[in-house]
Parts: structure tokens; C-alpha cells; sequence
């Protein structure tokens, strides 16, 4: 047997999600509670899969999973989009906050920014988003020839305590 284990690129970007911290949310909002297959890190997981690959809707989610490769990452076979729609309005807001500040945290853990905030600027997050529009009812949106739509970029500073302002 081979010693060696190779991580795959989904598992990579999903290792900075800390699990202990992940469990106590669970504990705390109790998630888990009456679930029967799609558990909390098997929906995040679907959720980090559906944002990397700019997925648009809880349908084409649920048909990514005809992947033998996402459905051994998810633990999950199928799940239907209606599922997903009832989970996602199940998990507070406070949950996802709560994940996005933990991967702050340590991000700042390893860029030492506590040492270096007075010499430098305050982590900035970049989105660009799509948002498809009808091309009969908006031919100058046209961006291939059966779709139309507008990119939407968004940058944000994260400065501190939560705190965070459009740049």
C-alpha cells in the first residue's frame, strides 16, 4: 500500500475550514437535528463547489452531482434541488458568518497581521458576478449571442471586529 495520500484540489480548499469550529456550530444551532442525508459538512461542501465553479442555481447543484468524483467528496449520491433550497433557508446566516471569520482569523494568523496593520491595508475580498438578464428585453447586454447580461465586480474591505465597507 502506498504510503503517499494525495489530497485532491477540492479537499485542499476546503482543509482551512476548521472542523472543531464547524461541530460546535452544529451543536449550537443543532443543524443535525432531524436530518436524514444532507448534513452540514456535505452542504458546505456542495456550497464551496457550487461558488468555485460559479454554479447558477440549486438545480445545476443538484445535477453536479453526476460526478463520482463530488459525490465521494460529499458523501452524498443525489440530493434534489428542492432539498438544497429547504436546507439553505434552515441554516442561519450567523453560521456562514461565523466560517467566514474563523478563515479571516487565520488568515491574519499567517500573514502576521496583527505585527504589520499600520504598514499595510485591511484584507480585501474581490467578487465578480454575472447577472444574466433577458436578451429580447435587453439586446445592449449582449455578451454571447444567446445570452445577455452585466458584470457585476464588488470589492470589499474587511477591516476589523467584523466590521466591513464597500471600497
Amino acid at each position: 500500500m502506498d504510503k503517499f495520500t494525495r489530497k485532491t484540489s477540492f479537499e485542499q480548499w476546503l482543509s482551512p475550514i476548521s472542523s472543531t469550529k464547524l461541530e460546535e456550530l452544529v451543536e449550537a444551532y443543532q443543524l443535525n437535528s432531524y436530518t436524514k442525508k444532507l448534513y452540514i459538512a456535505s452542504f458546505l461542501k456542495l456550497l464551496v463547489f457550487a461558488q468555485l465553479n460559479e454554479t447558477e442555481s440549486l438545480r445545476a447543484v443538484s445535477d453536479t452531482l453526476f460526478s463520482d468524483d463530488l459525490q465521494k467528496a460529499t458523501e452524498l449520491e443525489s440530493i434534489s434541488f428542492s432539498q438544497l433550497g429547504r436546507r439553505l433557508n434552515q441554516v442561519p446566516t450567523e453560521v456562514f458568518q461565523q466560517v467566514f471569520l474563523d478563515l479571516v482569523a487565520q488568515i491574519h494568523k499567517k500573514t502576521h497581521f496583527e505585527k504589520r496593520r499600520k504598514m499595510t491595508t485591511p484584507l480585501k475580498i474581490i467578487d465578480s458576478s454575472t447577472l444574466l438578464l433577458n436578451l429580447n428585453n435587453h439586446k445592449w447586454a449582449e455578451f454571447r449571442k444567446t445570452k445577455s447580461g452585466i458584470k457585476l465586480h464588488l470589492r470589499l474591505v474587511y477591516a476589523e471586529k467584523g466590521c466591513s465597507y464597500p471600497d
